[in-house]
């Protein structure tokens, strides 16, 4: 395993920090002003359009598509540090590429499931950052980190399918730019337990959709980011021609897209590490307390150090992560994208309370950007599957072949 970047990796590390040092860092508090002023709650800001249109001038867009039909063609691999540098500016640097969630595991959909005319209808225009969309899996009554428990109905009439049903957390659909939603519904209820689910284009458009409302993670709407919509299906009826992929293959379809989006999230958490870890230090040499700087206080050094080698741990998986799904695919690294789904989120918080409990009462306040980068982290301990039920799989893996052999 070789993790040095190459040229092509290098130059784009390169071009990536000029744009955020030059755009994005300076951007932030226009953004937030900028938010603080918005007639609707659910809209982007002027600079975040700005933005987008600086990195497509400078060739920074769709980054995280290996398929150069697509995207830039970058690996896995490669891809991993430009994530991470988004990392250091999640509410602008990700989006500003197009290369934020859900949009980039709706892209990854579409381009590997998608039609000739699902994609020109669909992916096309999400490419060109014209429309945002929402990823419909999650429910609010059931146990949804088990795919197969999935009340939503999706039932063939005719030409046609109806889908009746509720979601929520579908991140992007309160957006007044999302234009479609990926709804993933059981079509054959008597079908094998992982063969019952379908997944269909559904236009936002579509008469029988209610979005009731937008939830709030630990406060914060991320109501410029598209927010997380609950969203009720009632009779909505969509062609057949807009089944993603094939009947009854839901189930996989998710998987394929979860794989992706687990290592984009671990690579941009990276990010956020070394900024709070960034954030620390500064903040550990200018402020005095009891007479020393912070940084002369033995607890503090203590956490400095636990968070530089943490992150560092965080970073070779991550990038072991990446370079197996390169050259043995996603199911090969199956093991290692639970690994880092479970170990970077939760340790990434960590880092970041250090950093908030060092930053004192400003730690928890608007006037810095921890208390959102520690929202990020701990709701990714649920997002894409929680800490449990990853632990739980993992453990399952490592103790098949001591099953069989005591079997035998």
């Amino acid at each position: 395993m070789d993790f040095a970047p190459d040229a092509v990796t290098t130059e784009y590390v390169g071009r990536v920090q000029a744009f955020l040092d030059e755009c994005v860092y300076p951007a932030e508090p226009v953004f937030a002003h900028q938010v603080a002023a918005l007639a609707d709650p659910w809209d982007r800001p002027p600079v975040v359009d700005e933005l987008k249109a600086e990195a497509k001038r400078r060739g920074l867009w769709n980054l995280f598509l290996p398929d150069k039909a697509f995207g830039a063609g970058l690996t896995n691999l490669q891809y991993a540090p430009l994530a991470e540098l988004s990392g250091r500016s999640p509410a602008l640097a990700p989006e500003a590429m197009n290369c934020a969630a859900p949009d980039t595991g709706n892209m990854e959909l579409l381009a590997a499931f998608g039609t000739p005319a699902q994609q020109k209808e669909w992916l096309q225009p999400l490419l060109d950052g014209q429309i945002r969309s929402a990823f419909c899996m999650t429910e609010p009554d059931v146990a949804s980190s088990d795919a197969s428990n999935i009340a939503t109905r999706i039932e063939r009439d005719g030409d046609f399918y109806v889908i009746n049903g509720r979601k929520w957390w579908s991140s992007g659909g309160m957006s007044p730019r999302c234009a479609l939603f990926i709804v993933m519904g059981k079509t054959d209820p008597a079908a094998e337990a992982h063969r019952q689910q379908s997944m269909v284009l559904v236009p936002r458009s579509a008469p029988g959709i209610e979005v009731r409302r937008g939830m709030e993670v630990f406060g914060y709407t991320h109501g410029p980011h598209g927010g997380h919509a609950e969203i009720v299906f009632r009779d909505v009826r969509v062609p057949v021609e807009n089944l993603l992929g094939a009947a009854g293959g839901g189930f996989a379809i998710a998987q394929a897209r979860l794989g992706p989006g687990r290592i984009h999230h671990c690579m941009r958490l990276i990010g956020m590490a070394e900024r709070a870890i960034e954030l620390m230090c500064r903040r550990a040499v200018s402020r005095v307390a009891f007479g020393r700087p912070l940084a002369e206080q033995g607890v503090v050094g203590e956490w400095i150090a636990q968070a530089r080698v943490r992150v560092e741990q965080l970073r070779l998986l991550v990038l072991k992560t990446a370079w197996l799904m390169d050259t043995v695919g996603n199911k090969g690294a199956h093991t290692e994208i639970q690994a880092i789904k479970i170990a970077t989120p939760s340790t990434v918080e960590w880092i970041l309370d250090k950093a908030i409990q060092l930053h004192g009462a400003g730690g928890v306040a608007q006037d810095t950007v921890l208390p959102e980068l520690w929202v990020h982290a701990r709701t990714l301990r649920l997002a894409d599957g929680p800490d449990e039920v990853h632990r739980r799989s993992l453990a399952r893996r490592e103790l098949k072949p001591y099953r069989e052999m005591a079997n035998m």
